[in-house]
């Protein structure tokens, strides 16, 4: 992916999450508060601040990021660093040694700024559409 595309991506997530956030704040402001509405919000606000973080994340793996000074120069068997692979998802990296063995580290971060508000989201659709489905009236026999 190109640098520019994650940028706007990045651009576009705050924003949606930036207008999310307003909007569930009058959501909640208005009493007659549909729970399907705001479970569509709430969504949207997860979602969109998830992927605010991992373009975050991936600009830091791309520009050098904090991932090369985790890896030792020697692993406990007295091996030597002999390079560092990272991944852009799920933004780990791996320490690779002379000896062959790779010590691999994925932040405990990005799991909880990015997979678990991806899971909550998940969660809200089904929970909204369950919702939605539940407040329409019974609709009338169609022939």
């Amino acid at each position: 992916m190109s640098i520019e595309f994650m940028g706007t991506l990045m651009l576009i997530s705050l924003a949606t999450a930036a207008a999310g956030i307003v909007t569930v704040v009058l959501l909640l402001d208005n009493p007659p508060l549909s729970l399907s509405r705001l479970c569509a919000v709430l969504v949207l606000v997860l979602g969109s601040s998830a992927a605010a973080v991992y373009c975050y994340g991936w600009f830091s793996l791309t520009l050098g990021g904090p991932f090369p000074e985790l890896c030792e120069d020697r692993n406990a068997s007295g091996a030597e660093l002999a390079g560092i692979e990272e991944e852009y998802w799920p933004l780990r990296s791996a320490c690779v040694y002379s000896d062959g063995t790779t010590v691999e580290r994925v932040s405990m971060l990005i799991n909880v700024l990015v997979c678990v508000p991806t899971g909550l989201a998940v969660v809200l659709t089904c929970a909204g559409a369950v919702l939605r489905r539940r407040a329409r009236p019974p609709s009338e026999a169609i022939p």
